[in-house]
């Protein structure tokens, strides 16, 4: 990633100086102690500018409104103290003058306002862009006073520069800045008129190749107007704040989701074990018809007999209940049978719903790991009941559509969209793929009366695969069959079906 440098701070603060000076702020907000918004008015155009301090992405920006949803930037009911404070002092008012402070990432506005016992007085809002020490800070101009920071830093965080209300303010300490012999003859001693001019020249793009501003062109070159730094920065940002975003959600989905998958998995394979090492049932059963077989041996009110086992085709001794007679034995040992079995086929129903929910677990992990917007991540914590929303039925635009060899060819990209698609979507003699024992998209193949050949066939095989959880290089079975084939169980999790009559493709 890329971070804001002086030159391009400076580029930024000149394109846009005419519409700073004389400026109202209008509305200040603070969606988190990070974020803030001043929306600002002046020769009747409005404009948000957009302030962040995180010590990761520290930038600055007037926003569009396209990238503002990309942030997803949600006001909070109660705002921030400091919010509240800058309310107090700046909402309203006029920025009188504003600057740059030289090879510094520090923007300065200056307001002058009538306090609240008719004084005029003038304040400076600093903007310190300057990584983990960033930070915004308001302070009386004339007594350098600090009225109040975004957040404060005392002494145990800074041996040089305390920051909070009540002190002085000062600038932070010179750094020695290095530049290329190039850069220095190209900006040295020029006015801002000078600057202005040369940033819109033909040798801009050239002078700094080495900079970070061509940097930020060369990662958004279709998107970015030739010499507009303020698009150039509110893009690539908004672009890098998103990811973050969706990166950060994921996570927050995944450390839900993955312990529920190996709890069901871990429940799964604790009742499978149980089951081959107590399942009785065959030998209840064949105990209980042998005794019946020799209750002609009267061995009543025994502790064992021994009798021929025509299965095994060996004699065998079977342990009996001394207090009953042979038949009585014999009907205890047909009871246990029919208790085991019972057990035995409640303990399979309760194994097909841990199936059914680790493979709707896997499939929600795929989705989550495959998404590539909020907007996916939103859908999937509503089926997850992580959101209460008003259903909303999903879109046919919203799933992938593709065109093989003239066959329309649908991909979902979650189990929303795979139920949709094949329950809305698909008709009987429509083809189905999936990728087998493994989490991946439902892709539909329409059929419009014509028989595909093995080609789309191969193709429809090769997206089940390409979007699926199953890991390159490895071959992976795909399977497919007629859409009236498939069958959803009652009470099944969404996309879920069991199948039939399906072929199988190793791709």
């Amino acid at each position: 990633m890329i971070n804001i440098d002086f030159l391009t701070l400076k580029a930024f603060f000149i394109e846009n100086i005419d519409f700073f000076i004389g400026a109202r702020l209008q509305k200040i907000q603070q969606p988190t102690r990070r974020d803030f918004i001043f929306s600002l008015r002046n020769n009747s155009e409005s404009r948000k500018l957009y302030i962040n301090i995180n010590p990761e992405i520290y930038h600055l920006s007037f926003i569009s409104a396209e990238n503002e949803k990309k942030r997803h930037l949600e006001i909070p009911k109660q705002p921030p103290m400091f919010c509240m404070l800058l309310r107090k002092y700046l909402e309203g008012c006029r920025i009188a003058d504003a600057t740059v402070i030289d090879n510094e990432r520090i923007l300065e506005l200056y307001f002058d306002i009538t306090d609240e016992l008719s004084q005029s007085r003038s304040l400076c809002l600093c903007v310190e862009l300057m990584g983990k020490h960033s930070n915004i800070i308001l302070y009386d101009k004339n007594t350098s006073v600090i009225i109040g920071c975004a957040h404060n830093v005392g002494s145990e965080k800074s041996r040089y520069r305390e920051l909070q209300g009540g002190l002085k303010y000062i600038y932070p300490p010179k750094s020695k800045v290095k530049l290329s012999n190039e850069l220095k003859q190209q900006f040295s001693n020029l006015s801002d008129k000078k600057i202005s001019e040369y940033l819109n020249s033909e040798q801009f793009r050239p002078a700094l190749s080495k900079n970070s501003y061509t940097l930020f062109r060369e990662l958004l070159p279709d998107s970015i107007p030739q010499n507009s730094i303020n698009e150039m920065l509110d893009n690539y940002y908004s672009k890098i704040q998103e990811e973050k975003l969706i990166i950060s959600e994921k996570n927050k989905l995944l450390t839900l989701v993955r312990p529920k998958l190996k709890k069901t998995k871990s429940s799964a394979e604790k009742i499978e074990q149980l089951l081959n090492k107590r399942d009785k049932t065959d030998i209840y059963k064949l105990y209980g018809e042998l005794i019946t077989a020799n209750l002609y041996q009267n061995n009543d009110y025994t502790s064992s007999i021994e009798v021929w086992d025509y299965i095994n085709n060996k004699n065998i001794t079977i342990e009996l209940d001394k207090n009953l007679t042979l038949n009585e034995n014999a009907q205890r040992y047909f009871r246990l049978y029919t208790k085991s079995k019972n057990t035995k086929e409640k303990s399979f129903k309760i194994l097909e719903n841990l199936k059914i929910q680790s493979e709707n677990f896997e499939n929600i992990i795929y989705s989550i790991e495959s998404a590539n917007s909020l907007e996916d991540l939103n859908e999937i914590k509503l089926e997850l009941g992580l959101e209460k929303s008003e259903k909303r039925k999903c879109n046919e635009n919203e799933i992938l559509q593709l065109n093989i060899n003239g066959y329309d060819i649908y991909v979902g990209k979650n189990n929303k969209q795979n139920d949709y698609i094949i329950s809305r979507l698909a008709k009987d003699e429509d083809l189905w793929f999936h990728t087998k024992m493994c989490a991946g998209s439902h892709v539909l193949l329409k059929i419009n009366n014509k028989k595909p050949d093995d080609e789309t066939i191969f193709e429809c095989c090769k997206l089940a695969r390409k979007y699926s959880s199953a890991k390159q290089p490895s071959k992976v079975g795909v399977i497919y069959t007629e859409r009236k084939n498939l069958r959803k169980p009652p009470a099944a999790p969404l996309g879920y079906v069991t199948y039939k009559n399906e072929k199988e493709i190793l791709i």
